[in-house]
């Protein structure tokens, strides 16, 4: 027993001093995804109470005007759908305009306009959509979509789903193969992505 106090009293005859044995942990990084979503939300401007009282509005307009900021949320809303043999990319007015352009741009794919009633010069369909007073209406031109083109649709903010149902709704009337709906934000709790089911609804961005 003498010796065995002696040992764990000499540090000597142990592997590593007590001090050495604490070494500082490195420092934590986040997952290359988790990181990129950071980025995003900190260019994403909150502003209370807009259009009305009690109104959280996610102002992407820093986003916009951010060079690498804007690349990296285009990036994210087509990776999913690369090689995927997009033939077209369907995006409302107007912020559903200022995104799909870049993703169809990314998929070398077309683009098709959906627009408010008056606003589309040739033969057009159209589909009404919930608002949460009344309704309105979406238009896409009838010559837009051949049957069987496989669509992508995208927009920024996926909310109550009124609009993107509508948008679906034009893209199977005119023969479209749906392979998924994209867009930057959505807004969870509004459980949007129910108006869409079955279809694949890719979000980058959740709140």
């Amino acid at each position: 027993m003498a010796g065995l106090f002696a040992l764990l009293r000499d540090p000597r005859h142990l592997r590593c001093s007590p001090r050495a044995s604490i070494h500082p942990l490195p420092p934590r990084t986040l997952h290359p995804m988790l990181a990129s979503e950071q980025r995003l939300k900190q260019l994403i401007r909150d502003i209370p109470d807009f259009p009305k009282p009690g109104i959280v509005f996610r102002d992407i307009t820093p986003l916009l005007s951010d060079p690498s900021g804007l690349a990296l949320a285009v990036e994210l809303l087509a990776n999913p759908f690369r090689g995927k043999n997009i033939d077209l990319v369907v995006g409302a007015e107007s912020r559903g305009f200022i995104f799909g352009t870049a993703v169809a741009c990314c998929l070398s794919a077309g683009f098709v306009l959906v627009r408010k009633p008056g606003k589309l010069p040739h033969k057009k369909i159209s589909r009404s959509y919930d608002l949460e007073y009344g309704q309105d209406v979406l238009e896409m031109h009838a010559d837009a979509i051949v049957k069987g083109q496989r669509v992508l649709i995208v927009d920024d903010v996926l909310a109550t789903g009124g609009t993107m149902k509508a948008c679906c709704e034009l893209v199977e009337d005119l023969g479209g193969a749906i392979a998924g709906v994209a867009v930057l934000t959505e807004l969870a709790a509004l459980r949007g992505r129910d108006k869409v089911v079955p279809h694949q609804v890719h979000a980058v961005l959740q709140y």
